[in-house]
């Protein structure tokens, strides 16, 4: 049986203090073998150049396998193709296509007149370049904006069948919100390989504010463990326990890659990654 593969999500950094902060979590988790990484995308021109900038040095400097968000939000068909014509030229072939959300205090998302409405449409235009493996969002816990309960599904498999390889899904707190979900997917006909995005919980706080924005439903004993953790002051090493109790319950049924959302925080994801036993000998070797 094949080792279980990983990858990790980056955010652009906006000031010198964040680039060093992002270089060092690229430093430390490079050394864990991941088969790809991905680098988020704001809404914005000033971001978008961002993006673009961290995606290279990635890719052409550390030499990792870099997959870039694309989504939706306040650009044009043919300011966003263009995009990814400029990644196609810059050697990039995975894309992460998502709707994207508004600019914050924007209100809901509303698509430009010439824009892509939503991911569906951004997936299609992507597919007929040829030029890329495309991943999409999935939401084991309905999404916010979602008409019905069979939304997510519906939405899912439309992009699949636009041309999508595979999902990554928003971050979950319990094993059987992924299964459940997985399930649901299977019998909707969807194939593609569904990827669990991981959350190590850096700061519970911040977690829960995130969660309630994306609709990832949180745990009441989850909350009580944590200001348990909080009073005694050993929250990260809670949250490594719950992070890799998690990730080890997904591989035992069968999930064979795990995406972890980074925030640009090495310490905990590469905690989870070493209990897990994933990390290369050489890397294990850098610890030690």
């Amino acid at each position: 049986m094949s080792r279980p593969t990983i990858s990790f999500e980056f955010f652009p950094p906006q000031s010198l203090e964040a680039s060093f902060r992002l270089w060092e979590t690229v430093n430390t988790l490079s050394h864990l073998d991941p088969s790809f990484v991905s680098v988020t995308y704001g809404a914005g021109g000033n971001t978008r150049a961002l993006t673009h900038e961290a995606v290279e040095t990635l890719g052409r400097h550390m030499g990792l396998n870099v997959a870039a968000h694309l989504t939706c939000v306040d650009a044009t068909r043919a300011e966003t193709l263009a995009i990814a014509d400029q990644y196609a030229r810059a050697g990039v072939n995975r894309i992460v296509a998502l709707r994207g959300d508004p600019p914050k205090g924007a209100g809901n998302f509303k698509a430009l007149a010439d824009g892509f409405a939503n991911s569906v449409e951004l997936v299609t235009a992507l597919a007929d370049t040829g030029n890329f493996e495309i991943t999409v969002g999935a939401y084991p816990d309905t999404h916010p904006e979602a008409a019905h309960d069979n939304a997510d599904i519906d939405w899912l498999k439309r992009k699949i069948d636009a041309g999508a390889s595979n999902a990554i899904t928003q971050f979950f707190f319990e094993a059987e919100a992924f299964l459940r979900f997985r399930d649901r997917c299977t019998a909707a006909g969807i194939t593609a390989e569904i990827i669990p995005g991981i959350l190590p919980i850096e700061n519970w706080r911040g977690t829960q504010r995130f969660a309630k924005c994306c609709g990832a439903r949180v745990p009441n004993e989850l909350s009580a463990m944590f200001e348990i953790a909080e009073r005694d002051g050993r929250t990260d090493l809670l949250a490594t326990a719950i992070c890799t109790e998690l990730c080890s319950d997904l591989l035992d049924e069968g999930a064979k890659h795990l995406h972890f959302y980074t925030l640009n925080k090495p310490g905990l994801t590469r905690d989870v990654v070493h209990a897990l036993g994933l990390a290369p000998d050489a890397s294990l070797a850098k610890v030690a």
